[in-house]
């Protein structure tokens, strides 16, 4: 049913509740878990003057793999799973992600940025969950 099953991080706890789930989900089929994240060339970590190529440039330069705890718990859960680092427009970068490697499934928390920040950008999982043309299951972050 599953063979690639897609799991988008940005290190929030909804990521987690995310990755528990995508995890058993690929033990129970034996899938492959694509671990994803997405720089958003839109938000400078740096300074607001940054074009989207010198942040791009940063994270391409960045010895941090935001992807490795991820990893790690693949490992440790016997998983195949593979990283990519994208940098872009996060729902459209993982939508593009998604259907440039067949992704059967695409596994996201329900809540990564909060308060401010969700009210004023909107939520990439709402955004993914209503462009994606593969299925999206939503997951709560109190379900890790």
């Amino acid at each position: 049913m599953y063979d690639t099953i897609l799991v988008p991080t940005d290190g929030s706890d909804g990521a987690a509740a995310a990755t528990a789930n995508a995890l058993d989900l690929a033990a129970t089929y034996d899938a492959t878990v694509h671990v994803l994240y997405v720089a958003d060339v839109r938000m400078s970590p740096v300074s607001a003057d940054m074009d989207d190529e010198a942040v791009a440039d940063l994270v391409d330069e960045s010895d941090a793999d935001p992807t490795a705890p991820i990893l790690d718990r693949a490992d440790r859960a016997d998983v195949p799973a593979v990283s990519a680092v994208r940098h872009g427009v996060p729902h459209e970068a993982i939508v593009a992600y998604a259907d440039d490697r067949d992704v059967d499934l695409v596994v996201m928390g329900t809540h990564g940025r909060t308060g401010l920040d969700h009210a004023l950008l909107g939520s990439v999982t709402e955004r993914v969950v209503r462009t994606s043309d593969v299925p999206v299951l939503t997951v709560p972050t109190g379900d890790s």
